[in-house]
């Protein structure tokens, strides 16, 4: 399960902005805001890094929604290499990536990724465990990720076919407290043991 922070993991979206007069404010122009992004999320913010989120296809509310939470430092910021690009093999983490982004390119940022279609991530998921896991969202996680997580308008990220290892990684800090949750989603997640973690984690992973 995952919420408005989900999914997503966005990672180094800042780079050199270009800058164009609109509305009487300055705003930073598009083509140039998302090449930071794309060094590690991919083309149109389809990851090819199983450890970094596809972004493209989520709600745009959901998106600045996880982009305000790394700007005020509100989840977790781990440091991770640059997967492409000029600063290749350099690191950075999200909030620093972020916190000079202002507010208004933060909606355009997310705008322009809840216009691109989201990818199904191509991987191996454990048949039985897939099969016990859907057993275990349906009873859990349904209401609010609906169709298996694979509807963006649920303000929920999408679940469905995104990378099992940052699947992972977000239960983990779920599962920690140092990532926030919405207070109706902790008790579901407290009552799931690691075995029911791993069997959501590749019943989503399989549908793909």
């Amino acid at each position: 399960m995952t919420h408005k922070s989900t999914g997503i993991s966005l990672l180094a979206c800042t780079a050199v902005f270009g800058f164009s007069l609109a509305g009487g404010t300055w705003a930073a122009d598009i083509n140039k805001l998302v090449e930071g992004c794309t060094d590690c999320h991919g083309k149109d913010g389809v990851s090819t890094e199983s450890d970094v989120p596809t972004i493209a296809g989520y709600s745009s509310d959901t998106l600045a929604n996880n982009l305000m939470a790394f700007k005020k430092n509100e989840r977790p910021c781990p440091e991770t290499k640059i997967r492409a690009g000029e600063k290749k093999g350099t690191k950075t983490d999200m909030c620093k990536s972020v916190k000079d982004v202002s507010d208004a390119d933060i909606k355009q940022l997310a705008d322009h990724y809840a216009g691109k279609k989201f990818v199904r991530a191509t991987q191996k998921a454990d048949p039985a465990l897939a099969k016990k896991g859907k057993a275990i969202h349906d009873a859990n996680c349904e209401k609010c990720h609906s169709e298996g997580g694979s509807v963006a308008k649920d303000d929920a990220g999408i679940l469905a076919g995104q990378w099992m290892p940052y699947l992972e990684e977000t239960f983990k800090q779920y599962a920690s407290d140092k990532r926030p949750q919405p207070k109706k989603m902790k008790p579901k997640m407290e009552k799931l043991d690691k075995a029911a973690t791993e069997a959501l984690i590749h019943y989503y992973g399989s549908l793909n």
